[in-house]
């Protein structure tokens, strides 16, 4: 073992060049993600120490020179262990202590030695980064990969195969946004971890081949309103009513709650007749009942938690230290502080959905105000776990003095409720027989699909995407010039443009020019720098869904 010069000095070039993306610039469409890797729990991103290997011959290659360190062979165990003075490797009998570096493996896949994911060993595409944090506490495991890839590690992970083609391309248009636009960022190294943080992610093995069929005949289409990427929010189950998005987040810079809106994230009935729940009634008749929806076939449609009144006392004295952390609870409970007996809870505001958006907690010690979906189904824990949502309604048993014995809370939906409900698209995939574009344009309101808009500047871009009908057009905003020259499969076209002084965006029908299925398109470079982007025309159903819905289905 040791050096060895081969035919793959060009491949290990261009992978190593690969490697020196900028870490924060969020990846093109078709190009790369970085992902932090996390242990058998989905904890921990950042390591003291691990042990990798790769199915067919290897290399470390140094990430900033760029230098070949060591050719390896096959299914060689590579420990890497944290210390102060650097990363130190050790590959059979061969130590050293290096900086960051990357292992790649251009005819093999990456694996973890005893990480395991839905019980199998986790192998991965692409490359290793590893990268030290510079206080030395320890390194990140950074899988580097093709987002097509990445895509099919996640979209079988956060969506059953049962649910059916046409979902599982809504999830994932839904997961290659929310790759591409994340809300936050919170770590430099990578722009994704591979857990629930995220998105799940659990590579190669738990590829599934209807998943990726999903992935490919969605290759290069993003959603998009006005003329830019959206946050595409999705959770389990909504509970059959969606809730907006300044209802249920807030600002993750500012803090503020609710939020600004966004006007594609908003509360959505699956049925047109539902008025919006935002008093205690209609949110207690709504979560009380099974109401056809697209969400009735989930576990977590309607479900209850009960407690007995110091039971209740005896979890909140802990959650409300800890969520008083995230500021939400006014007045701050600290450590220590006595609680009293609980003489009240109430919902204070609702969102459209009935979602609880405030709730007052009254004891004999005081009164605190709890507010935000998220902290209120941390706060009220049962047997350690969250409430699956906040879409809640509460009920108190009293004793005959009018003091509180026991609670219960009865709720509907598992997650925040913003977005695609996973279990409504699979309903309307399996049961209604929806396209991916119709579920998607059903919890997304006012989108449109297709490429990532990019800037045409000096040099041309190419894109390829999937067109489900071939229809299509190219969309151009900003200083709309006399002409622009594009390539739809490989034909070289110009189009003339009619100017307008105020004229800020322009459409050309490229439909004649499209295939059903797989296309590319090269945008040249015109006279002035132009936003382009091809959008999907489809033909949306005009048939009321909800009545096909309702027929079959029992109250």
């Amino acid at each position: 073992m040791g050096f060895k010069i081969t035919k793959k000095i060009i491949i290990l070039f261009l992978f190593c060049l690969i490697t020196f993306l900028p870490v924060k610039a969020v990846p093109d469409a078709g190009e790369f993600v970085r992902v932090g890797i996390t242990d058998n729990k989905f904890q921990n991103v950042l390591k003291q120490d691990v042990t990798v290997f790769a199915t067919a011959e290897s290399e470390i290659c140094d990430k900033l020179t760029k230098q070949r360190i060591l050719h390896i062979e096959p299914n060689t165990e590579i420990a890497i262990k944290n210390s102060y003075s650097g990363l130190e490797v050790k590959v059979g009998e061969q130590a050293a202590t290096l900086r960051d570096f990357v292992i790649i493996s251009p005819s093999g896949l990456l694996g973890v030695k005893n990480l395991k994911r839905k019980g199998v060993q986790a192998l991965y595409h692409g490359v290793f980064e590893v990268v030290q944090k510079p206080d030395r506490s320890g390194f990140y495991l950074v899988n580097l990969v093709e987002l097509q890839e990445y895509l099919k590690g996640v979209v079988p992970n956060e969506m059953p195969i049962r649910f059916g083609l046409e979902a599982l391309k809504a999830q994932t248009v839904a997961a290659r946004n929310y790759v591409l636009t994340p809300r936050t960022q919170a770590y430099d190294e990578f722009n994704v971890v591979d857990s629930v943080s995220s998105q799940v992610y659990f590579g190669v093995n738990t590829e599934a081949d209807l998943a990726t069929q999903a992935v490919m005949e969605t290759d290069g289409i993003v959603a998009l309103y006005d003329n830019e990427l959206i946050l595409t929010l999705y959770s389990s189950t909504a509970g059959g009513y969606t809730e907006s998005y300044s209802y249920a987040f807030s600002d993750p810079e500012t803090k503020q709650f609710p939020s600004v809106s966004k006007p594609y994230l908003v509360a959505t009935p699956d049925r047109e007749d539902i008025e919006p729940l935002d008093n205690e009634e209609k949110a207690r008749e709504f979560y009380t009942s099974k109401v056809p929806s697209y969400d009735i076939e989930s576990p977590y449609y309607r479900w209850q938690k009960e407690w007995a009144v110091g039971e209740l006392e005896n979890v909140l004295k802990k959650t409300l230290v800890t969520q008083s952390k995230t500021g939400f609870i006014n007045p701050v409970f600290n450590q220590g502080d006595e609680l009293g007996q609980i003489k009240d809870i109430k919902v204070m505001k609702r969102g459209a959905s009935g979602k609880a958006i405030e709730i007052d907690l009254m004891t004999t010690k005081g009164c605190y105000r709890i507010s935000k979906e998220l902290v209120i189904r941390r706060v009220f824990q049962k047997d350690g776990i969250s409430l699956p949502s906040a879409n809640i309604v509460i009920d108190k048993t009293l004793d005959s003095y009018g003091n509180v014995t026991d609670i219960k809370v009865l709720g509907g939906g598992f997650g925040h409720g913003v977005g695609m409900s996973q279990f409504g698209a699979g309903y309307m995939a399996t049961k209604l027989e929806q396209p991916y574009y119709n579920i998607l344009r059903h919890y997304y309101k006012g989108i449109s699909l297709g490429t990532r808009p990019v800037v045409v500047k000096d040099e041309e871009v190419k894109q390829t995407f999937w067109a489900p009908i071939g229809r299509a057009q190219i969309v151009l905003t900003g200083q709309i010039v006399p002409k622009i020259e594009v390539s739809i499969n490989g034909k070289k076209e110009e189009f003339t443009l009619t100017k307008n002084l105020f004229q800020k965006e322009a459409k050309i029908d490229i439909s004649k020019y499209i295939e059903d299925g797989a296309n590319t398109i090269v945008f040249y470079p015109s006279v002035c720098p132009l936003k382009m982007y091809v959008e999907l025309v489809e033909k949306y159903e005009t048939k009321n869904t909800t009545n096909i819905f309702l027929d079959g289905i029992e109250d």
